[in-house]
């Protein structure tokens, strides 16, 4: 069988880096909430890891994209941040109280805002720009069915396995995604940019469409807190009828649900951006995330209900991954394209910091309700920034066999 060309060793070997990646990572992830519990953390605590893991991601993200660029060291960058992802699990199997949580999350966190930048920038620069919506597709599904086997995993061993051994374990899959990097993540054009300019001018220099674009993603990120908090969600909402232990693992039930929907929506939703266009695929993916969110509302705690959210939950974030980088790969130009991509995941990281610190108090504090309400208008006023501030960009198809 022969390969299309898009499917290159570089897209090959940063999908395989983010399968084993996700699976360390996303196996921590399925049982903080339940860590936590058994730590003594308020619900709060959750919110304020996951918001401000995010929120030094997203400076770092943009640093590192920026001086990645400047330097013409994007490969260097994308594998020193891996050591970072590697090691974090390891911190928090290690940990007596949420602080020190925290700060094994803002180290794992902070990796991924050294490598990803330079990582898309890498991706974006290995295709051709037809081919762009299928790449990111396809890294994204490859990085989702690592995070499909991570709660798959965990919720085999969570009843006969300590939780805190679980995360011990999650250290090997780290270390290997550094392998998979380091061996086939391949940069064209690895020169230092000529007469570079400083941060805060190269950023005024970014396209003006750009630039409108990342205001609807800030708007809509601060309504999309982290999935982490809904599986914390479901745990507490399941427990009276199920017992804490079978509500962990429902909990991570539910999350290996969505992140197989995610998977096997990100290489579609992907090729679609390519055939009809970017925007309107985005567009209804920022919808599905205001009808899930209501949803939580509506619903009364049940296991298919919640599936089923969760599996829309799935969808929305399959959409957004996978097209918000690929319009940003069309919207800027090559030269700049780790600054741009900095850009967007700092964008996003602002918007989950505050996402995920809103949401965790508003739970404690008001209740689950008022917490999905909110989380709904926020995300409704974000997708009609993203129809508004996009409405003059060119819906850019691809048919079968077409040229760039």
């Amino acid at each position: 069988m022969k390969w299309p060309p898009w499917l290159n060793n570089t897209v090959l070997g940063a999908g395989l880096a983010s399968f084993f990646g996700d699976l360390g990572y996303e196996t921590v992830t399925v049982l903080l909430p339940s860590f936590l519990i058994l730590l003594g953390a308020p619900v709060y605590a959750l919110g304020i890891i996951e918001g401000l893991s995010d929120g030094a991601s997203s400076f770092v993200k943009l640093f590192s994209g920026h001086f990645a660029d400047k330097l013409g060291k994007r490969r260097e960058f994308a594998l020193a941040g891996s050591v970072a992802t590697a090691i974090f699990p390891a911190f928090i199997a290690a940990a007596g109280s949420w602080f020190i949580v925290l700060a094994g999350r803002v180290i794992g966190w902070i990796g991924k805002g050294i490598r990803s930048p330079s990582r898309d920038a890498i991706l974006a620069n290995s295709v051709e720009r037809k081919d762009l919506g299928k790449t990111f597709g396809f890294h994204r599904a490859s990085d989702t069915l690592g995070a499909i086997a991570g709660p798959a995993i965990a919720l085999v061993l969570v009843s006969t396995v300590a939780i805190r051994t679980i995360i011990w374990l999650a250290v090997i899959p780290g270390f290997l995604a550094f392998i998979a990097l380091w061996l086939f993540l391949k940069e064209k054009n690895t020169a230092p940019r000529d007469n570079p300019r400083k941060l805060i001018p190269s950023l005024k220099g970014l396209p003006s469409q750009f630039k409108a674009f990342l205001g609807a993603v800030l708007v809509f990120g601060i309504a999309d807190f982290s999935q982490t908090l809904l599986i914390a969600f479901a745990i507490v909402a399941l427990t009276p009828s199920l017992g804490f232990t079978m509500a962990t693992a429902t909990g991570a039930g539910l999350y290996l649900i969505r992140n197989i929907i995610y998977a096997a929506s990100s290489y579609p939703l992907g090729w679609m951006g390519d055939r009809i266009g970017r925007r309107p695929v985005l567009i209804m993916g920022y919808s599905l995330a205001v009808v899930s969110f209501v949803g939580f509302v509506l619903v009364s705690p049940s296991i298919i209900a919640y599936a089923i959210l969760f599996g829309l939950c799935g969808v929305f974030i399959a959409a957004e991954d996978a097209l918000e980088g690929a319009l940003a790969g069309e919207m800027v130009g090559e030269d700049s394209r780790g600054l741009g991509f900095g850009a967007l995941a700092a964008v996003n990281g602002v918007g989950d910091f505050v996402s995920s610190v809103m949401i965790g108090f508003i739970w404690t504090f008001i209740g689950y309700s008022a917490g999905f309400t909110i989380a709904a208008v926020i995300a409704a006023a974000g997708t009609i920034l993203l129809i508004w501030t996009t409405r003059a960009v060119k819906q850019t198809k691809h048919s079968v066999g077409s040229t760039p």
